[in-house]
């Protein structure tokens, strides 16, 4: 949520990003009903003062006429004051729903534009595999390696779920530590999260948990839901809680599952791995003061090119455009890795993204900060939070096995990884 005070005070601003970001916000109700809020405020403060001072009236020395007087005003000084309370409640209700609808402020060096064509290339890293064969994509590999099996999984879940086997469940296992070793040796706090999170986290981190339009599967008669990403459950960690300045920022790598409903997504690019209703991921994220926010969000962006450099899979780094941002991100760039087997000649799929969500999220979740300034003065607010992809395993096996693919239909691991997995290759079956 924007700091609503801001957005009164720059509401062309405001509007700019709102068409910049191409989402449907009515800006108008806003700030309509901030301005009602507000009234109601100083009218119900006002009738407090009232009351009290009708109280210490009642105090003094007073005829029967004059008492009988007190009393009737106290009566209709409490009606007032609960009728007032009651429609605050209801315009400060209708207001959070509608500010919600508000995107977060934008990078001023984010690419402006409306669909993932406006996306910023910024560069590329490693080199595209030049396979002196036919490429296979990963559905096919998954099947011939006997590793990967979505025909029994569609008979027991349902479509968009897998079954990992024999070395695929070592590779997952591998893509875990690997990172999880990555982000403790940058002093990331390993954590292992709940799947499971209240409606009220899931939504003060900024996603929709009701609705048709919503990524989240809720769970029926219970006021939670299964978490689409750790970030949800890292960011609850903190909430409601006032944190020390000086111990930030804090550093933390969560290990999930992640489920999403994919609805409406379909299309060759959305096969096999690429979109499943279930994966596990490990997570980064950041609880930063906000003078230091940025220098972070570079920093998560440079651990992921350090994984992904590691695991010798070329990529490119993408800087996301206004309209594809989301409404919780103030910038964000996202890793696309080379898959071989995708498309007819091979396409950059998506394998981590990084953003940064300023106090967005946190306001929402009513996480502060206190601290003392060099110059002896109280430093407060709300602190920022950056979340960041260290490995979504599915999307990292689609990677390596058409990266790393052979001509006689084996698949080699990535010398980085082989420590963790006890096997250099995949062998043709």
């Amino acid at each position: 949520m924007l700091d609503l005070k801001y957005v009164r005070e720059h509401p062309d601003l405001i509007r700019e990003n709102i068409a910049n970001r191409h989402v449907s916000a009515d800006l108008d109700t806003v700030l309509e009903l901030y301005d009602r809020r507000n009234e109601l405020l100083h009218s119900v403060e006002q009738l407090r003062a009232a009351r009290n001072e009708n109280a210490r009236a009642m105090k003094q020395k007073l005829s029967d006429a004059e008492r009988s007087t007190l009393i009737e005003e106290g009566k209709r000084i409490k009606q007032d004051i609960a009728a007032g309370e009651e429609e605050l409640r209801t315009v400060e209700e209708r207001l959070n729903e509608a500010a919600d609808t508000l995107p977060n402020l934008t990078h001023p060096d984010s690419p402006v534009g409306a669909t993932e064509d406006a996306n910023r290339e910024l560069e590329i890293v490693g080199n595209v595999p030049s396979l002196d064969f036919p490429a296979r994509d990963h559905v096919t590999l998954g099947a011939d390696l006997d590793i990967v099996d979505f025909e029994h999984a569609a008979k027991v879940s349902g479509a968009k779920f897998y079954y990992l086997r024999n070395q695929g469940v070592f590779l997952e296992l591998a893509l875990t530590r690997f990172a999880l070793d990555r982000l403790t040796a940058r002093g990331f706090t390993p954590m292992i999260t709940p799947d499971i999170a209240r409606t009220d986290v899931v939504a003060g981190i900024g996603f929709n948990p009701r609705g048709p339009e919503s990524n989240i599967y809720n769970l029926e008669a219970e006021d939670s839901s299964l978490v689409g990403t750790a970030e949800i459950t890292l960011g609850g960690y903190y909430a409601g809680e006032s944190l020390d300045g000086a111990d930030l920022p804090l550093r933390l790598a969560g290990l999930s599952h992640c489920f999403r409903r994919e609805a409406g997504a379909a299309g060759q690019f959305s096969r096999g791995l690429y979109r499943v209703h279930q994966f596990t991921k490990v997570e980064m994220f950041i609880l930063a003061h906000p003078d230091d926010s940025e220098d972070l969000h570079q920093e998560m962006l440079a651990i992921e090119k350090e994984i992904f450099s590691a695991l010798e899979i070329p990529f490119r780094v993408v800087d996301i455009c206004t309209g594809d941002l989301g409404n919780p991100a103030y910038r964000k760039y996202d890793l696309e890795a080379w898959m071989p087997g995708r498309g007819e000649h091979g396409e950059w799929g998506e394998v981590t993204s990084t953003s940064n969500c300023t106090d967005f999220q946190s306001r929402r979740l009513n996480i502060r900060y206190q601290r003392t300034g060099e110059n002896g003065r109280r430093d407060k607010g709300y602190v920022h939070l950056l979340n960041g992809t260290a490995v979504a395993v599915s999307r990292a096996i689609i990677a390596i096995l058409e990266n790393f693919q052979q001509a006689d239909g084996s698949v080699v691991i990535p010398e980085a990884l082989r420590p963790y997995t006890g096997f250099d290759r995949i062998p043709a079956r």
